[in-house]
């Protein structure tokens, strides 16, 4: 069973950065997609952003501009870069890869953006 594990989570005042990071345990080949959502207390789990095996990224209205989605294939891991960091953007994060019509999720890291 693959596991993905996030790392990166913290507190940080608004106006900040941070990054986040999501490597599985296993190779994971063939990958259609990997990417994060978030859930703030109260709120449905959203899309923040997406990037393809090809390269193609999406992201949450809002968060355009600010934050910036990376993979390394080989090493099996997808980043979030997050800047000009807003207390709406408290939540809990979690990463996902979509490989061979399967999901895997992380178990979420804390961000929180307070000051």
């Amino acid at each position: 069973q693959v596991q993905l594990v996030e790392s990166g989570g913290g507190l940080v005042q608004p106006g900040g950065s941070l990054t986040l990071s999501c490597t599985a345990s296993d190779t994971i080949v063939n990958f259609a997609s990997k990417g994060w959502y978030r859930q703030a207390p109260g709120k449905q789990r959203e899309m923040v952003a997406t990037i393809t095996n090809r390269g193609h990224t999406n992201y949450a209205d809002s968060v355009k501009g600010r934050f910036t989605i990376s993979r390394d294939n080989a090493k099996n891991t997808v980043d979030l870069q997050m800047n000009s960091l807003k207390p709406e953007d408290t939540a809990v994060y979690y990463c996902f890869f979509f490989a061979g019509g399967d999901t895997y999720w992380g178990k979420g890291t804390l961000v929180t953006a307070s000051s």
